[in-house]
């Protein structure tokens, strides 16, 4: 397995409650682009975005699943990943873990994960770890 370690940048990030409770928990969705400058590298994810659907409990912690689109380059060949994951956010760390359901382009029959682990410093950015294998 090779790891691939990046940072894509937090263009926007729109998420609206569906769901309020008395309690003081919630539901909420989010949708998230992201985007990097790295042009001309052999492995790069340039651009991407993620959906979520998330549970706030009345702490302010959450839990979430997840659907991520990312774009780039590994290794010379271009394509997109699509992942599917879940994460959380315990008050200080938010983290995620996705695992490539598909990959297309040049990327086909790419295998991996892609893991974030980041904090309100890391923001605007959203730190990435690629571990995969090329097919």
């Amino acid at each position: 397995m090779t790891t691939y370690e990046t940072r894509l940048d937090i263009k926007s990030w729109d998420e609206n409650p569906y769901r309020e409770l008395p309690d003081g928990t919630k539901f909420a969705r989010a949708e998230v682009t992201l985007a990097a400058d790295a042009a001309g590298a052999d492995t790069a994810l340039t651009e991407g975005s993620f959906e979520a659907l998330l549970y706030y409990k009345a702490d302010g912690t959450s839990t979430y699943v997840t659907l991520m689109s990312l774009t780039g380059t590994v290794e010379g060949r271009s394509g997109r990943l699509v992942l599917a994951g879940d994460g959380g956010y315990d008050g200080k760390t938010a983290r995620m873990r996705g695992d490539v359901i598909e990959a297309t382009g040049d990327l086909a029959g790419l295998t991996g994960t892609v893991v974030s682990e980041s904090t309100h410093e890391d923001y605007p950015h959203m730190p990435l770890i690629l571990t995969y294998e090329l097919g």
